[in-house]
Order: structure tokens, then C-alpha cells, then sequence
């Protein structure tokens, strides 16, 4: 009797896929992921996940990212959209504007824009995402997330203090 059932594969895993884009990388351009990602080394541009989006300590990111949810441990330039939750950690470096339905921030995080947080944000991303289906046309909210790095330029991360300091010491 032969036994027909195939041999378990190697990528059979427990848990989630993930893609993982390594420390020593640096990617230019557009990246769309069906499952999650965790990105390690350098990425410019747009990323796309239907899954979750994990931005290492160490990772450098100039990129708009839009995901179910988001954890961010290292930097990132450009808007965040987590249809979920988004998770800034004690490491997390982020300058652009944040759209989430749940936000996280732990203590030391540093973070620079506007938020939208909770039901009227899930609400605003879904009447985007409506917007969008009912046109056919998907890169809308590529372009959309674009516009919005744009609109994100560097900020003087100079705590409001610092200034009052040496406008005291000069007076």
C-alpha cells in the first residue's frame, strides 16, 4: 500500500506569513503585500499589506504605509493608515499624519503630524475605500497616499523648550 498524501513542506508554518525585507536592503518603490511584512533594512516609496506591517528598530522608512495594522519600532517619514490597530513603540520614530482605529503609543515614542483615530477615522477610511471601489480605479488611494507624503516635509523636531532656552540666554 503506498501512502499518497505529500510530504510537509518547508514552508508550512504556524503561524502567519511574513516577508521579510533584511537589514543590509535598501528598496526603492512600490511594495504590495497579500500577507504581512517586517522590514529590517531601508524603504522609500508606498507600501501595501493586507495583513500587518512591522517597521524594525534600525528600519529607516520614507514611505507611506497603509496596512490592517501597523507597528512601528524604528522611522518612518510619510502617513500611516491602519485599518486596525497602529502601534508606535518606545523606539518609534515617525514624522507624517496617522489614521488608525486603534493607536498605541508607548512612553519615549516620538511622533510628529496630525491623527485620526477611532470610529469617525475608520469611518473616513472607509468612505475613502468606498470612493475608490465605486471608481475602478485603485491607484486612487496610491495617489492620495502620495499627495499626502508630499505634503509631509521635515519638521524642526526642536522641543518648544529648547528654543525658549536660548532665546533667554541670548536676551
Amino acid at each position: 500500500m503506498s501512502n499518497n498524501q505529500p510530504a510537509p513542506s518547508a514552508n508550512t508554518t504556524n503561524g502567519p506569513e511574513m516577508t521579510v525585507i533584511g537589514t543590509d536592503t535598501q528598496i526603492k518603490g512600490e511594495m504590495f503585500f497579500e500577507k504581512s511584512a517586517k522590514i529590517l533594512g531601508g524603504f522609500e516609496g508606498k507600501i501595501t499589506a493586507q495583513g500587518e506591517v512591522q517597521i524594525s528598530n534600525g528600519a529607516n522608512c520614507n514611505a507611506a504605509i497603509e496596512a490592517q495594522s501597523v507597528i512601528v519600532d524604528g522611522q518612518v517619514t510619510g502617513p500611516i493608515i491602519a485599518h486596525g490597530q497602529l502601534t508606535l513603540t518606545e523606539n518609534a520614530q515617525v514624522q507624517g499624519d496617522l489614521t488608525a482605529g486603534t493607536l498605541v503609543v508607548a512612553q519615549g515614542a516620538s511622533f510628529v503630524g496630525h491623527c485620526n483615530v477611532g470610529p469617525a477615522a475608520q469611518e473616513l477610511m472607509n468612505n475613502n475605500q468606498n470612493s475608490i471601489n465605486t471608481t475602478q480605479e485603485p491607484k486612487n488611494n496610491m495617489t492620495n497616499m502620495t499627495n499626502m507624503t508630499n505634503k509631509t516635509s521635515k519638521v524642526d523636531l526642536t522641543p518648544p523648550w529648547a528654543n525658549q532656552t536660548q532665546e533667554a540666554q541670548s536676551a
